[in-house]
């Protein structure tokens, strides 16, 4: 049997208590995101990742199903700690724009923590045809959901230039924090995580006119 036969091999999923089933998933994200941050989805196998993992291929099969369905979960589960971590911050702070950098501030700490899962992001998004791809647009309209809510409380506290799109307004602090944060955890390390951040508020700062609107 070929590896990737051996791959796709899917003995139906069980259903496994919620506790356990997310202890599991966070083993298998953690161990298994450099070798897919290296090498691609398509080039790590489930044997590889289960033996990262300290668990057996069955297991993985068993919570998982096939190793397609494992990646979209990983995926997934990437996206459930960055949009919980952006949310955690989300309105804490009376200004708008404050809180827009706390946020950024937040994803530049996740793509510290998880360097690999951008790097998968990035390298898997744009690839055409990918097996993902659905998958990647849910969770990209998930992170610009968030995105687009911090940007919308700016825009009620500040004069903002309304020639900008907001859809392209959401998608360029998107994209930077995820370009920004990789760039820096593979080739400048000396950054600081401030200078980033600083780095990626200008394209916030450059939507805002003047000084807060004091109208109402």
């Amino acid at each position: 049997m070929s590896t990737l036969e051996a791959d796709q091999e899917p003995a139906a999923p069980r259903k496994l208590r919620p506790g356990r089933t997310n202890a599991t998933k966070q083993k298998l994200f953690e161990a298994s995101m450099d070798l897919i941050g290296e090498r691609g989805a398509s080039g790590v196998t489930v044997d590889e990742i289960a033996a990262a993992a300290g668990v057996s291929k069955g297991t993985v099969y068993y919570n998982f199903g096939s190793k397609s369905d494992l990646i979209a979960q990983l995926l997934r589960h990437g996206v459930d700690i960055l949009e919980a971590r952006l949310l955690s911050v989300q309105g804490g702070t009376a200004d708008p724009l404050a809180g827009m950098e706390a946020m950024i501030g937040q994803a530049m700490d996740f793509m510290a923590e998880y360097p690999s899962f951008a790097r998968l992001w990035v390298g898997e998004q744009w690839r055409t045809p990918s097996e993902w791809q659905d998958t990647f647009a849910e969770l990209r309209a998930r992170l610009l959901q968030v995105i687009g809510t911090a940007i919308e409380d700016v825009a009620a506290q500040y004069p903002v230039d309304a020639t900008i799109s907001r859809g392209s307004l959401e998608a360029a602090v998107f994209g930077a924090c995820f370009v920004v944060g990789l760039d820096r955890q593979t080739y400048n390390p000396e950054r600081s995580r401030d200078q980033s951040v600083a780095a990626i508020m200008t394209i916030m700062r450059g939507y805002v006119l003047k000084g807060p609107n004091r109208q109402g």
